[in-house]
């Protein structure tokens, strides 16, 4: 009966799977491999409170499960119970206190709750754990941002200009944040490399333009490139209408123009379990070389 299950639920048919698993639970009222199943095709439907309803029975069965802990808490943080969801995340972290994805998701919601200093310390450790994480990385830099510390934000906006080197705004980031250190040559030097690379990002002109003003430098040329590619954009924004938003405010739209943190997507990832062995039909981080598609829950010898 899971077998069928995991087999609809393969072609989508969700609610006909849900129906497998149900009658699999009548069957064997214990079955975790339903019960996990039937939380998940729940999830999947939106159907929330049922989906917890199911988790919570798997819980008194195997209450130390660190994926059916991880569902709880995910499950709560959709439906927006924020104080029930960090309960359940940082009982999760008494299971795997390294993982870097519980670690932001709990910064993620105390940042939600306004809460920055556990918001601080939560997405700090999830960086010492997983320190190519981008959202994490963002929140980061961008807090040390609002709290003046650009030393330490241009730490982390190099090192996500290190990941992706191809995109501006992370070097942007940076040469704002030396300009506001004082550091008028540094950041300079670093508005010149970029408008190497990029020679028509507005913002990059801008601020070439107003340091050389400011350094006593010869500034006509920039000024020139800057004139003629904003009255392109007027042009364009006449054709094509307002679009209603600024454009490569990334630097300076940090803190000025309100610029909003980014925060980690909702994500079926699992935590790193070491005690386990977990192979579940709709599980994106598993490997695709699975031949059957069965839900196996299993202690490792």
């Amino acid at each position: 009966l899971v077998n069928r299950g995991n087999c609809l639920f393969m072609k989508n048919e969700f609610l006909r799977a849900k129906e497998q698993y149900l009658e699999a639970i009548g069957v064997e009222a214990d079955c975790v491999e339903a019960l996990y199943n039937l939380a998940y095709v729940n999830k999947k439907i939106n159907m929330f409170i049922e989906a917890l309803q199911a988790l919570e029975k798997l819980q008194t069965i195997i209450p130390s499960c660190p994926e059916s802990i991880f569902q709880i808490a995910s499950l709560h943080e959709i439906i927006g119970n924020v104080k029930q969801a960090m309960k359940w995340y940082q009982i999760l972290l008494t299971r795997v206190p390294s993982d870097p994805n519980t670690l932001a998701r709990l910064g993620n919601l105390y940042a939600r709750e306004e809460d920055e200093s556990q918001a601080l310390h939560y997405y700090t450790e999830s960086y010492r754990y997983l320190p190519t994480n981008l959202e994490t990385i963002s929140w980061l830099g961008i807090y040390y941002v609002k709290n003046e510390l650009y030393e330490r934000a241009c730490h982390f906006f190099e090192r996500a200009s290190q990941i992706q080197p191809k995109d501006v705004k992370w070097k942007l980031m940076v040469a704002s944040c030396y300009r506001r250190m004082g550091n008028y040559q540094k950041s300079l030097s670093l508005y010149e490399e970029i408008y190497q690379e990029h020679p028509d990002n507005l913002e990059c002109l801008r601020f070439l333009v107003q340091l050389c003003k400011d350094m006593g430098l010869s500034y006509e040329n920039y000024a020139a490139q800057l004139s003629r590619l904003e009255r392109a954009y007027e042009a364009e924004q006449a054709r094509m209408g307002d679009f209603g938003g600024d454009y490569d405010n990334y630097g300076d739209g940090m803190q000025e123009n309100g610029y909003e943190q980014q925060m980690p997507q909702e994500s079926e990832e699992m935590p790193n379990v070491q005690t386990l062995s977990l192979i579940h039909i709709s599980e994106p981080t598993r490997l695709l070389s699975i031949s059957y598609a069965v839900f196996c829950l299993k202690k490792k010898n």
